[in-house]
Formats: C-alpha cells, structure tokens, sequence
C-alpha cells in the first residue's frame, strides 16, 4: 500500500509470473515447460518466467527445443502421471502445429478413458495485433479453440484477473489454453492479494449500465471501457460484462445483463466472421429474442490476416468508435 492507500500496481506479465510462483510453492507437481523459459536463455522472451528456474530449479522449470508438438505432447503425457504442467507456446499462431496433441489427445483423453484419467494441463500463449509482427504472429484464434468440446479457454483482461484465472487454470483437472495479449503485457492495474482466485467459466460486470450490454474479454474490454465513456457523453448507459472465460462461458451473467438492457454488441479482436461473437450472439436470440429492442450486434477486426504495415493493421484492427457506431445502431 502507498500513503495514499492506494493499492500497489503491477503489471500484467509479473501477475501471471507471480500466479506460476504461487502455484509452485503450493504443489511441488506444477512444473514449466517452454522454449527458452529458464534464467540461462532468459527467463522467456517476454520475460514472464523470469526468476522462477533460480527459485525451483531447472528440474521443474524446463527450457525445450523449438518444437510445439514436443512441448504439449510431453505436457500431456506428464499431466496424465499425475502433473500439473504450464507448457508455454511462445505465439498462438504455433498452436496450429501442436492441434494435434491439443485437440486429439489432451481434449479427448478424458472423455475416450471413461473418466479414469484426467490432463491437468494448461497451455499459455500470447498473441494480439497491434505492434506490427505480422500475420504468423497476432491471431486470436479462440474460436477454434473453443469449438473442441474438452478444451478451456480463458482470456484475462487486467493484471487481478489474469493472476486468479491463472492460478484456477492450474489447479483445474481440465486442458486450459490461457490466452495472453502481447501489447497488454505492460499494462498496469491493482495487485491482487496472494490468496486471490478467479473461478473458471465465471464472468464479471466491470462497468454497470441500463440502455445496452456490451459482451466482451481480453483486448476487448478496454475499449469497450472506452466505447462506454463515449456512449455516456451521449446519454446511452453501457453495461460491460467481461466473460473472462470464453468456454465455457457465463451464459446466466451474460443473460442477465441483456435481460436487463434489452440490447447487445458481443465484441473481440478475432477476426468477426465465425467468430465466438456468432455463438453468443446466437443464444442471446435462442433466450431473449422476444425481449430485445433489436439484434445483437457484432464488433471484431477484418477478414483478413493480420496486416504487417502499422498503417494497414490500425484499420484492420476493430476500435472502440466501431463500438459506438454499433451500439448507436441498435438504439436507433
């Protein structure tokens, strides 16, 4: 705490290095895999495991060869002999080389074994345009994700939060993937307290309101923060709802909110054609259809890859005036 009682801030990379910390310390079966994740090559090139091979050792915190598929099928194989492992897949683009070990073995080992296993295993990985790394390297790729039924998915938009989702994600008996937001590591907010957890498949309303619900997570939830202030400068009260969770993901806080505002912009990064907006935006309509004051609206970035160029990629990238022309929209 500060004089002012403020409380302390940190960034979003130290929450998640400081959720993986405690994790450790509490059970001696989580271990880090990844490549370049121990202190010797640098503690991760972003630096989010930084200091914790000093602290327990390479034994548990394992720098990999450069091969996706080594690091989750070895992720699996050791979550199914009772550990908790964290396999770090550098940019979400690389999944793509690992879907197999994901999505064949990881997701399905559960249900194909009748229940006698489970695969405590959560993928961390980064991505998010906005600092010019190009199409290979920016994706959000969750509704791929979220379409195999066995996966968790889960999208933290501030350090508290991504500090408690990380550590229930460990703790889960379930496959995670945590989806990190590349520009967002540096973002600063309160410190959460060292007993803090986020249960999965939970969403919060970080911003209460009457006329319009606006359904977000990750990147999204600051410009729907931003979107918010301007819409009120208007005379339009937005309601936020962070889903944190994107599967599963809070059907009852999301239905509430719109029960109560009677209109909704389901808003993300990803690329807005078959997006995760598609599934909520269908259900809302499949449970309140008789209740709106008219569609649910969707707000995402375009239907390309992820330009190269600054330029390119700004207007690629959805915004938060794209926000306000739909929500504006739908309130007529």
């Amino acid at each position: 705490m500060s004089d002012d009682n403020k409380p302390e801030e940190i960034m979003f990379a130290q929450a998640l290095n400081m959720a993986m910390n405690k994790a450790m310390a509490d059970d001696p079966k989580v271990i880090l895999l990844g490549e370049d994740i121990a202190d010797k090559q640098g503690g991760g090139v972003f630096k989010v495991t930084a200091g914790l091979s000093a602290q327990y050792g390479t034994e548990r915190v394992r720098s990999t060869p450069i091969s996706e598929q080594a690091i989750v099928g070895a992720a699996v194989g050791s979550a199914l002999v009772g550990y908790k492992p964290v396999a770090e897949i550098m940019l979400m683009n690389f999944i793509t080389v690992a879907m197999d070990q994901l999505v064949n073995h990881a997701a399905k080992l559960r249900f194909m074994s009748g229940g006698q296993t489970s695969v405590p295993l959560t993928i961390r990985t980064t991505t998010g345009a906005g600092t010019g790394l190009g199409g290979q390297h920016s994706d959000m790729l969750e509704a791929w994700l979220a379409h195999v039924p066995g996966l968790k998915v889960v999208a933290a938009s501030n350090p508290a939060d991504a500090y408690g989702l990380l550590y229930s994600s460990i703790m889960d008996d379930n496959p995670v993937v945590f989806i990190e937001n590349t520009p967002g590591y540096f973002v600063k907010g309160p410190a959460p307290a060292p007993d803090h957890t986020v249960p999965l498949g939970k969403a919060s309303v970080p911003r209460e309101g009457t006329d319009i619900s606006l359904i977000t997570y990750g990147s999204g939830v600051s410009r729907c923060h931003a979107a918010a202030e301007k819409l009120a400068a208007d005379g339009v009260s937005a309601e936020i709802v962070d889903l944190r969770t994107i599967a599963p993901w809070d059907e009852e806080t999301v239905f509430t909110s719109v029960a109560k505002t009677k209109a909704a912009v389901v808003v993300h990064e990803a690329v807005k054609s078959f997006g995760t907006g598609a599934e909520i935006s269908s259900r809302i309509h499949e449970e309140l259809f008789s209740d709106l004051k008219a569609a649910v609206g969707r707000v995402g970035s375009g239907y390309a890859p992820v330009p190269f160029s600054p330029t390119i990629e700004k207007a690629w990238m959805f915004n938060d005036d794209d926000v306000v022309r739909e929500a504006k929209k739908i309130l007529g």
